[in-house]
């Protein structure tokens, strides 16, 4: 696998984002997906993979807690592209449990807890997801934080067991935002209102011009501003 995962750095490194996705859904005919969260960078793929025709799988996570906004802006995507995006929920016996165990908000509580809240609303309905498809297809960028900054374009998720491919992780911030506006793409309302990275409602906040892109993000903690869905 891994001289696979070195054969595909080597081909796709030097692609644009659409020319890497049209070559990866080439190379794994019906085994590609792309799980997009609704943020900016994920929009600039759906557009990608939609104006491309591309057979690639788009699926989302609703983890029962996400604003108003995520979900309004779901169904605008899907007006506009014609395309329709797969919905994965949490197991309700998973959330039954968790919210048995530590209250409907006891993420608060601990890291420990955020973790496990985490893991029962967007991990364990990922791996759902991606069990049995070959490649998988995110919108991480670089610079979104340190973690982030030490992948490759192609990448072997051991969590996983699939080959994962970041066709923007060389893209700057700007550059996303150029995008969206030359395509009117659609993107969250929240953005405008400080809202870099968003996630679910109560783990998310506003955040200010100085601070990083992921601070907004389970603000109450120390931590690597990472809910486990992104580890090798």
């Amino acid at each position: 696998m891994k001289s696979t995962v070195a054969k595909l750095n080597t081909a796709l490194t030097s692609l644009s984002p659409g020319d890497g996705l049209r070559e990866v859904a080439s190379l794994f005919p019906q085994g590609v997906v792309f799980s997009t969260s609704l943020g900016q960078e994920d929009q600039v793929l759906t557009h990608l993979i939609a104006k491309g025709n591309l057979p690639i799988h788009i699926f989302t996570l609703d983890t029962g807690r996400l604003f108003p906004e995520t979900l309004d802006l779901l169904a605008r995507t899907e007006a506009k592209y014609g395309n329709k995006i797969q919905v994965y929920y949490p197991e309700s016996r998973d959330l039954e449990s968790l919210v048995a165990q530590q209250g409907i908000n006891g993420f608060y509580a601990s890291p420990e807890n955020r973790k496990s809240c985490c893991y029962a609303r967007k991990v364990a309905p990922l791996k759902r997801a991606l069990k049995g498809q070959k490649v998988w297809v995110t919108g991480l960028r670089a610079t979104q934080n340190q973690n982030r900054g030490q992948m490759n374009k192609i990448e072997w998720d051991e969590s996983n067991q699939i080959i994962k491919y970041n066709p923007l992780l060389d893209w700057s911030f700007e550059e996303v935002l150029t995008f969206i506006e030359a395509h009117k793409v659609p993107y969250n309302p929240l953005h405008d209102k400080g809202f870099i990275s968003i996630g679910c409602a109560p783990c998310t906040r506003a955040i200010g011009p100085d601070e990083d892109p992921r601070a907004g993000r389970w603000w109450w903690e120390s931590s690597s501003k990472e809910c486990g869905l992104h580890t090798k």
